[in-house]
């Protein structure tokens, strides 16, 4: 188990725009694995490779009941309805936004086994694709937030 440094705003690193996973080397597999161990221990729903200074487009999100799932080159397929509510982020500690996503996002991805999966996330989960692929270029969640909360309604 390898737990990784997450990255803090406003370390350039995490508005760069990352690159392209061309193979799934043992050094990916590596990543993904400290990435998920990284997550756990940060108790987060999402982490991807920039938030800890890696510039590929690798993302790992916890779907819930145990089960975290690694989505290498990811790109969303689709989307519908919407949704507005509070956003966190574990590069942005302390700080929390009200940001409007889709309600229901799918993905399309590389597993560590280099075949093509899609996944469909409602709710939390669709807003953590969003999120986690903003990442890969450079976006933060407090650029598209309409509004940050205060400390007050934070705690509330």
């Amino acid at each position: 188990m390898a737990l990784l440094h997450i990255l803090k705003d406003p370390d350039p690193t995490l508005r760069k725009h990352s690159r392209e996973v061309e193979a799934i080397t043992p050094r990916i597999r590596m990543l993904v694995s400290d990435m998920k161990d990284t997550l756990a221990k940060a108790r987060g729903v999402g982490l991807a490779a920039p938030q800890v200074g890696v510039l590929r487009r690798v993302i790992v999100v916890d779907m819930g009941g145990g089960r975290v799932v690694e989505l290498i080159n990811p790109v969303i397929v689709s989307t519908s309805g919407s949704q507005e509510g509070t956003e966190a982020c574990l590069s942005c500690p302390g700080r929390c936004g009200i940001v409007k996503r889709p309600n229901t996002v799918t993905v399309r991805a590389l597993n560590l086994r280099g075949e093509t999966v899609e996944l469909t996330g409602e709710e939390l989960i669709a807003r953590c694709f969003c999120h986690e692929i903003d990442h890969l270029d450079g976006i933060l969640y407090t650029d598209k937030a309409s509004r940050m909360l205060s400390p007050e309604e934070m705690e509330s």
